[in-house]
């Protein structure tokens, strides 16, 4: 038994591992070598190929097809300049870094909504006055029923109203004269014009034998009204603008549209006219078309 065993001298080779020289692995080294190197560069271009692919389908993305339901979906497009791909070790081929593809890709901007006062453009158009209203205190009770008397262009009917209701032709106005001694004058086109009437009045008061005084003459409410020459989407506006705006076509066919500042209230038709009130100086009703009227622009009717 022990002549069989072998010797300790005796090298066995390990099962599966067959006996190779040291000159047999410098001639296969290389081969294996360069077989490796192939088969990465393969790699690497099919890696680009895969690459410039996802590139393309990102650019059809972008292009003309694009849509409000489009844009509200996540996404994460393609800035330019950035890198499409981030790897762990190394930099982007150089067929990435020099592509020039990148600078035909539109950009994605949000949608946004249109402020309530817009920063105010020139229009060219300049609203009217159409009627001033304005208050005085005579100072002094008055005798309703002698002054409708005495007067020729006066009426009085207590039942009706409880004041008596004066006018004149120049300019052509009415007053509201109440037996406390105030009185509102309505009509005029103009500040000037507003005040005159007002003095007028007063003064026909006198001549019937009170002590009427002319005091505290205020501008409640001016009037303005223009026309922007363009058919409006009132529907589009009242959905845009529901914040400041009301919209009742079956109770009133005109769009109701209250500004913050100045503090106006609009009436704006389908035809293109507007009707602007609540104002105190004529320049607030100035300031309040020049902030609706690029609001009005953007609900054009095509």
């Amino acid at each position: 038994m022990d002549e069989m065993l072998p010797s300790p001298c005796f090298s066995i080779p390990s099962i599966g591992t067959p006996l190779a020289h040291a000159g047999e692995d410098e001639m296969i080294l290389p081969a294996a070598q360069q077989q490796q190197q192939q088969q990465s560069v393969q790699q690497h271009l099919s890696h680009q190929q895969q690459q410039q692919q996802i590139i393309q389908q990102n650019m059809s993305g972008f292009g003309s097809g694009l849509t409000p339901h489009s844009l509200m979906q996540p996404h994460s497009p393609i800035v330019p300049g950035s890198n499409v791909m981030s790897p762990a070790v190394g930099s982007v081929p150089s067929v990435v870094q020099n592509n020039n593809m990148f600078s035909n890709i539109p950009s994605a901007t949000p949608l946004s909504v249109a402020p309530a006062t817009p920063i105010s453009s020139e229009s060219g158009i300049l609203p009217q006055l159409q009627n001033i209203v304005s208050t005085v205190t005579l100072g002094c009770p008055l005798d309703l029923k002698k002054i409708a008397l005495q007067a020729r262009n006066a009426e009085y009917n207590p039942k009706r109203f409880a004041a008596v209701i004066m006018r004149i032709r120049d300019p052509r106005t009415t007053a509201l004269i109440f037996s406390s001694g105030k009185m509102v004058c309505t009509g005029a086109k103009s500040e000037d014009d507003s005040r005159l009437a007002a003095r007028k009045y007063a003064r026909i008061v006198q001549k019937l034998g009170f002590t009427a005084k002319f005091m505290e003459f205020k501008i409640q409410n001016m009037v303005g009204s223009c026309d922007v020459k363009f058919p409006i989407r009132l529907e589009g506006l009242v959905l845009g603008h529901s914040q400041f705006s009301s919209y009742e076509p079956e109770l009133f066919p005109g769009l109701i549209y209250r500004m913050v500042k100045p503090r106006i209230v609009l009436l704006i038709f389908v035809s293109g006219k507007i009707v602007l009130t609540g104002a105190k100086v004529r320049q607030e009703i100035y300031d309040a078309f020049e902030n609706i009227y690029p609001i009005l622009k953007s609900f054009r009717k095509q």
